[in-house]
């Protein structure tokens, strides 16, 4: 049975009432300003209106100096022109010119006094569209990203349980980490063997089942996977962020608006926003591996697998959270001391041991030296 009157409980879009009231009040405005002064009420207009512009055109001078200095590389690959293109819109490049032709044209001309009323009305409209205090357009709501985050980590929470249950009876895992893949152009693959074939899908850990949203006993699970590179092997938990595939899919829609550089964006957005929700969460903090894949790499065909045995490489000398639990012998006490000495430890009070909670040292140089102290 459908709710009574369900339809005007969903919001509608917003039309474009506030548009036509803004013009219809501004045309109002302006008749009545030039009915009390007719005669500088052109050269007034023009001066007002090139303030304004002139505000904004400050404003994206500003943008432009924050996303040449620290964001260049990373957004649009240095090129300036496609810095110049998001931070100086058309509009107002076109509006402050005309606007200054037509005032040069008009043989308008500026007192001292004049001046210094224009530039104190810049530096003030500038001040207050810097602190907020001007209205803007209503934000999106940003906590409808999170949400989509949220329901990507629906288990992640349990996935160590269902690792180390694989470990103890199929075979141990090289990373006990969720390895998630987030490619910079969104492109996810069916599998990874579609990307490179030394990545080879081995088996499923012990699937989740819940009863969510009204589906009985859904089931949640993660794959198994060999990294073959250099005659080396491991195995781990891998798969891609499922949302940016919808993310891809949404972009090929002409209607949506949404291209390849602003797709770019959106995904490292999304990992940034990731990575920030896995950290502040105590249930998934150091129980994943967030991968950027670089879409320049197209052409190398084993990419996906160097970039894996790389982060597993640096991996291997972080200590295992759940070690295989080996069977108990009745050997004598002072055997056992002796085989335990000259064994693999798995966890021992003589060995560095790192906080659960803080971050993991993987590299080189600290692999080395406390091998040499197992050694």
């Amino acid at each position: 049975m459908s709710v009574v009157g369900q339809e005007a409980l969903i919001p509608h879009a917003r039309s474009r009432l506030p548009l036509i009231c803004a013009s219809v009040l501004g045309a109002i405005t302006l008749a009545l300003s030039w009915y009390l002064d007719s005669d500088q009420f052109t050269e007034r207009a023009g001066k007002i209106a090139l303030c304004m512009i002139f505000e904004r055109f400050l404003v994206s001078v500003c943008l432009f100096v924050e996303e040449w200095l620290f964001h260049s590389k990373q957004r649009y690959n240095g090129r300036m022109g496609l810095i110049f293109h998001a931070c100086f819109r058309k509009h107002i490049v076109l509006g402050m010119v005309v606007i200054f032709l037509v005032l040069m044209l008009s043989k308008v001309s500026f007192s001292m006094e004049q001046w210094s009323r224009e530039v104190l009305t810049c530096a003030v409209y500038l001040l207050l569209s810097t602190l907020g205090v001007l209205l803007s357009n209503l934000p999106v709501n940003e906590h409808m990203m999170h949400y989509i985050h949220f329901s990507f980590l629906l288990s992640a929470a349990d996935l160590q349980e269902k690792v180390k249950e694989y470990s103890y009876s199929m075979e141990r895992l090289n990373s006990s980490r969720l390895h998630i893949l987030l490619p910079l152009n969104a492109r996810v693959p069916k599998t990874p063997e579609e990307e490179d074939q030394n990545v080879v899908f081995l088996n499923n850990l012990p699937e989740l089942s819940l009863n969510r949203a009204g589906v009985h006993k859904r089931s949640y699970k993660n794959s198994v996977y060999r990294i073959e590179h250099n005659n080396e092997t491991w195995t781990c938990v891998l798969e891609y962020a499922t949302p940016l595939l919808t993310l891809y899919q949404m972009s090929q829609d002409s209607s949506a608006g949404f291209g390849e550089p602003e797709r770019k964006q959106q995904v490292l957005l999304f990992y940034r926003t990731l990575s920030q929700i896995l950290e502040n969460s105590l249930e998934c903090r150091n129980r994943y591996r967030l991968i950027l894949l670089d879409d320049e790499h197209v052409e190398d065909s084993h990419y996906l697998s160097k970039v894996l045995a790389h982060h597993l490489r640096q991996q291997d000398g972080e200590i295992d959270m759940f070690p295989v639990q080996e069977q108990e012998t009745d050997s004598p006490a002072v055997f056992e001391v002796q085989e335990d000495m000259f064994s693999q430890p798995s966890l021992m009070i003589s060995l560095p041991l790192s906080l659960h909670s803080g971050p993991m040292e993987t590299t080189d140089n600290f692999n080395l030296t406390n091998n040499r102290r197992i050694r």
